[in-house]
């Protein structure tokens, strides 16, 4: 469960960074605010499957184990 929201957190974060701080950089495919979008998105996502598989197996320590 631990592991699940840690990457959640970070690819959240990291797509948070590129929303706010590269609106001014231009790259020919597409946009890196709309790539952060995308990664808050998979990242949130990522943070309620953690929360979900970790409560519905009954993990309230984060171990992994039954």
């Amino acid at each position: 469960m631990t592991a699940k929201l840690l990457a959640g957190s970070a690819t959240f974060v990291v797509g948070l960074l590129l929303w706010l701080f590269a609106g001014d950089v231009e790259i020919p495919v597409f946009t890196l605010t709309k790539v952060g979008v995308v990664l808050m998105v998979v990242g949130a996502l990522e943070i309620c499957y953690g929360w979900y598989s970790g409560l519905s197996r009954g993990d309230t320590h984060g171990t992994g184990d039954r």
